[in-house]
């Protein structure tokens, strides 16, 4: 008698065909008709929290803001924790968390006016793109898995994260990642940045940035002549340390962007400072450059010494001159392994949709996960848009639709949905 033959395993899907099953699906359907239908009130929500204030480290208002619509999209647990940043969830029954997230925060300083306003389908002002198209589509997400009644397998967290631009240094992705509770359970972070659909940012672009403040006895130009200058002191360090070397690939730079010190033209500062970035997709360029800065500064300080010493030999005042190097910033670099499954997933989603999307390399809230060799990926919240980081930024919703299906496809077809 033949034995039984044992049953062929049962073929796990494709991500092409997983995201071509959940197109098709009713509910899919609806929250596209919901994406349609309900753009007047997306862009009013884009409108609403750009008009709100939220400078680095300033974001108390605007989080207040979000906590509200989180609720009246049905999340759950909606709270803000210890450093301002958003949480709502929507339920699944699967372990772990798909994590849906967008910066709260603006470059703009306190009291930036906020000329916000819209011109048929262009919104204008400061933030309307730079995050408030990523925040507008987290909401749009939200609100139409509420309408369309989609049950998620995995829970979907959906964060309104502070401290991402500037010196805020990732500060609210950090403090969640060193949570527990989330870094243990979040399994995938889809970040959405800005405008647009043509990019993918799956590698994590590092940088460190230093304050470099240099201490002197200060004196008149005349009479003190001969004191060393920190001013100096700064000029020599900048010009060794632009000599330094660095590769093409990994692509690696470093910029002085600003320099203070003095009071006038007839006194010699008692102090001067510079601002330093350094950025690199490698550790160990960055660790390399910030080597050559710290030894170029101590250089330039005995320099400057002895070059003190020689311009007045009987000195009547201190001579001594110190230096310190803050670190005013910290971004880790990263990048996701070319067969994740997030990258297998939005390649799909992007071929499902005939949406023609480039990898690429940038600084976003994704470094954290991305750092921590956590499957994460950052992408745009749809329309076009371009004057970030100025007073005269805009937003164009046209086409906004295709973003938000992108988002949505991708979402479900990391969480799954329960049937």
């Amino acid at each position: 008698m033949a034995s039984p033959r044992e049953a062929p395993p049962e073929a796990v899907p494709t991500a092409q065909q997983e995201v071509a099953r959940l197109a098709g699906l009713s509910e899919l359907r609806a929250a596209s008709a919901w994406f349609r239908s309900q753009e007047t009130q997306v862009a009013c929500w884009q409108l609403e929290m750009a008009r709100i204030p939220a400078p680095p480290f300033g974001e108390a208002a605007r989080a207040e803001w979000l906590k509200k619509r989180f609720r009246e999209v049905g999340l759950a647990d909606v709270h803000i924790d210890s450093v301002g940043n958003v949480f709502g969830i929507r339920d699944g029954s699967g372990p772990g968390f798909v994590s849906l997230s967008a910066h709260i925060d603006t470059v703009f300083p306190a009291g930036t006016p906020l000329n916000v306003r819209q011109q048929g389908t262009r919104l204008y002002g400061p933030g309307v793109s730079d995050n408030g198209a990523g925040v507008a589509a987290l909401l749009a997400v939200a609100a139409a898995l509420q309408a369309a009644k989609i049950a998620p397998q995995t829970p979907i967290v959906f964060v309104g994260n502070v401290g991402e631009e500037g010196e805020g240094d990732l500060r609210g992705m950090r403090h969640i990642f060193a949570n527990p509770r989330w870094k243990d359970s979040i399994r995938y972070s889809l970040v959405l940045d800005g405008a647009g659909a043509d990019t993918i940012v799956a590698e994590a672009l590092g940088s460190r940035r230093f304050e470099v403040i240099v201490r002197g006895p200060g004196g008149h130009s005349w009479s003190d002549f001969g004191a060393p200058n920190p001013i100096l002191v700064l000029a020599r360090a900048i010009r060794a340390f632009a000599q330094s070397p660095v590769p093409t690939s990994p692509k690696t730079t470093f910029n002085i962007g600003v320099i203070r010190g003095g009071t006038s033209v007839n006194s010699i500062p008692e102090s001067a400072s510079m601002r330093v970035d350094i950025r690199s997709t490698s550790m160990a360029e960055m660790e390399r450059l910030e080597a050559a800065l710290r030894r170029e500064l101590e250089l330039a300080s005995e320099e400057e010494t002895l070059a003190s010493e020689r311009r007045n030999p009987s000195p009547k005042r201190s001579t001594a001159l110190s230096y310190e190097i803050v670190a005013i910033g910290n971004r880790p670099a990263g990048e996701l392994a070319s067969d994740a499954r997030m990258l297998k997933v939005i390649r799909a989603v992007d071929a499902h949709l005939g949406n023609a999307a480039q990898i690429q390399r940038a600084s976003t809230d994704a470094n954290i996960p991305l750092s921590l060799s956590r499957e994460a990926i950052a992408i745009g919240g749809g329309g076009t848009g371009g004057g970030a980081h100025t007073l005269q930024e805009w937003f164009d919703c046209s086409g906004r639709e295709l973003s938000l299906k992108r988002i949505l496809l991708t979402v479900l077809a990391l969480a799954g949905i329960r049937e």
